[in-house]
């Protein structure tokens, strides 16, 4: 059950309306089918937004209290202590996070119970500034280079300024091989457009250059889940597309919304829905670019 469905979290905009918690809610239950099998088993994060987009909102990771019997948890190990993240793994517990006032589930890059072992490796292109080509011609390099790889990569809006970049993986590499691995991918992407293209993390020392960001791979680094609203005005949607639809330009970091989602779902259906088929060791990748990276 959903309480205070009425509550809105996204201000009317101009020519659209407020979005409330209740159609959030109903999003969410509409594309579970869709949502679950990319969050299902991951360690969730939880952004937290109880009065809305309008107020500053919060990350909430463990739910130690005030949790149903019935949900699912995975105990996780910090300096000093034990993190209780919630697992999605059905709508039930989907509709509860949102009943929390999540608006984005952030999710970990592995499956309980391999916690240490990604099955995907992440790469987030993140502008300083709006520059459409710049920011296509990076996402294109970035599948570039992985192609050159062998390995097969897939690509979703990030529903705020970039795109995300994620590969499929075996699940045999542990969380450090895939860290590293994706650090040095980054590094030969950089090389190749400096002009363009940075791993300097402070906005400070990047110098309106895109951010090639592969931090989401690190222990407890999560990244936003695929099909995940986004806390932006207008609701817009982390969402899976296609290579070809960014290479034309059809598709912007917030093209789509979840006003337009279902309709989106209706007419492409899950373009994910094949990607772990094509998992793939990162052994030979990795002995690849080391000769890359060498030359």
């Amino acid at each position: 059950m959903i309480t205070h469905p009425d509550k809105v979290l996204f201000p009317a905009t101009d020519g659209e309306a407020a979005i409330t918690k209740g159609e959030l809610a109903a999003y969410y239950e509409a594309l579970a089918p869709i949502v679950l099998p990319h969050i299902r088993a991951r360690p969730v994060t939880m952004e937290r937004f109880p009065s809305g987009i309008g107020e500053k909102g919060f990350f909430h990771k463990d739910v130690s209290k005030g949790f149903p019997d019935w949900l699912e948890r995975v105990d996780v190990p910090k300096k000093g202590g034990i993190v209780h993240h919630p697992l999605v793994c059905d709508v039930r517990s989907l509709l509860w996070i949102v009943n929390q006032n999540t608006i984005t589930p952030h999710v970990w890059t592995s499956r309980v119970p391999h916690l240490y072992y990604p099955d995907v490796c992440v790469f987030d292109l993140d502008p300083a500034d709006d520059r459409p080509a710049a920011l296509r011609a990076a996402a294109l390099g970035l599948r570039d280079l992985l192609d050159e790889l062998g390995l097969t990569s897939w690509v979703k809006t990030s529903g705020s300024k970039g795109f995300h970049i994620v590969v499929p993986l075996d699940g045999e590499s542990r969380m450090g091989e895939v860290a590293r691995f994706a650090h040095s991918v980054g590094a030969v992407l950089v090389h190749r457009d400096p002009d363009h293209l940075t791993q300097e993390f402070s906005k400070a020392d990047r110098g309106g250059r895109i951010l090639v960001d592969t931090g989401r791979n690190g222990y407890s680094a999560t990244f936003a889940a695929a099909y995940a609203v986004r806390p932006k005005p207008g609701a817009p949607v982390s969402a899976p597309c296609t290579w070809d639809e960014l290479a034309r330009g059809d598709v912007g970091p917030r093209t789509f919304t979840l006003r337009t989602m279902p309709r989106r779902i209706a007419g492409v259906g899950d373009v994910w829905a094949d990607m772990y088929r094509h998992k793939r060791s990162l052994r030979r990748p990795t002995e690849r670019l080391e000769q890359l990276s060498a030359s």
